[in-house]
């Protein structure tokens, strides 16, 4: 096998079963690029189409980014999961603003540094949106390159990673780079998938030497299992009598940061607590849903939703600033502010604006600790 042969065969698979007619792919700037790689980072392409389309629809260029509001941008960003992407997006965007005249730097060691961007993105963002023969190396690359080439070992290992760069260096032509490293995307995601693999139509099938050993199922090696810490915790639902919900932003950094979501508590008398102290509710009648399972990257979270009635919009919770009693629509959101939510708590609020009409507690399913 040789790097023209490798290239080829890929850029002429890609010629007639690549996907061609994605939105990013329509004037591919190097803005629209970045907001596309970024998005696609651990999201399916049918996920990030929609969100795409509206992103562009309110920031068309990174200087209207840049100016944006930050919790315009999360609430855009509702739903699509690890939040760090869009702080980083806001961030960037200020830099490149800033620094760079509202234009993207064109050496991978420059985008690099910006936050959020990484060798791989990079190199998507030069050789898709500049014309700039950059490799990169995202998941469906790695995938690819590790059955091909029966690349032993967990690919995000500092060892076999630097391999698998050597590789894609080496195998990235030296004309239609952006075809090709698109192609490589393509075929990584459509082709050869994680799981059943379509040997037959891919075009590297001749000398792969996972296909040939029977290893597809195998490589790429997957990350060595350890088990995930186990965390629970209550979300207090404090409802208004005007259908408005008690919400505080987290802080910046760690899980949901920046995110505006309900108070938690880690025990049940806390929570009451702070409704009797804070919310004015002497003896405050709570009403438990179903717990809900929530997945991190890091450990794995129980939360246990409690709705408590209150009078009126107690106004000493909302100091500091980073409180705000919330107006509930028919779907859940805000009328009066964007805010961005995570997708647990937007899933809880679009259920409370659905039962808004009557937020009598049932006495069967009234709390009692004792």
């Amino acid at each position: 096998m040789t790097k023209a042969s490798f290239a080829s065969r890929v850029l002429s698979w890609f010629a007639h079963s690549g996907r061609h007619h994605l939105p990013w792919q329509e004037d591919p700037t190097p803005y629209r690029v970045w907001i596309s790689e970024i998005m696609l980072q651990q999201t399916q392409v049918a996920t990030v189409i929609p969100y795409f389309q509206r992103f562009m629809q309110h920031y068309p260029t990174v200087d209207r980014l840049a100016e944006a509001d930050i919790d315009e941008v999360l609430h855009l960003w509702t739903g699509l999961g690890y939040y760090a992407r869009a702080r980083n997006l806001h961030c960037c965007a200020q830099i490149v603003h800033k620094q760079y005249q509202g234009a993207f730097p064109r050496t991978v060691e420059a985008l690099s540094e910006l936050p959020g961007i990484g060798r791989s993105t990079a190199g998507a963002i030069l050789s898709l949106g500049c014309d700039v023969r950059a490799p990169i190396l995202d998941g469906n690359v790695k995938r690819v390159l590790c059955r091909h080439h029966a690349v032993e070992g967990w690919p995000d290992a500092p060892k076999t990673l630097k391999q698998l760069w050597v590789l894609a260096e080496t195998l990235t032509p030296e004309r239609e780079f952006g075809a090709y490293t698109q192609a490589m995307m393509d075929l990584g995601a459509t082709v050869c998938t994680r799981s059943k693999p379509d040997c037959q139509q891919c075009p590297l099938a001749q000398d792969c030497k996972a296909c040939q050993q029977g290893r597809q199922t195998e490589l790429p090696h997957r990350k060595p299992a350890r088990s995930k810490p186990q965390r629970s915790l209550y979300m207090l639902m404090a409802c208004s009598p005007l259908g408005e919900v008690l919400l505080e932003q987290r802080p910046a950094t760690g899980i949901w940061g920046g995110l505006w979501s309900f108070r938690e508590f880690q025990e049940f008398s806390a929570l009451e607590a702070f409704c009797q102290e804070k919310l004015g509710a002497k003896n405050p009648e709570t009403q438990t849903w179903p717990v809900l399972k929530h997945s991190f990257s890091h450990f794995d979270l129980s939360i246990t939703p409690v709705l408590v009635e209150v009078d009126t919009a107690a106004s000493g919770v909302m100091e500091p600033s980073s409180a705000l009693w919330y107006p509930l629509q028919g779907d859940g959101t805000g009328a009066a502010r964007a805010v961005g939510l995570a997708a647990p708590v937007k899933a809880l609020l679009t259920r409370l604006a659905a039962i808004r009409t009557d937020f009598a507690l049932s006495p069967t399913e009234s709390h009692n600790p004792g």
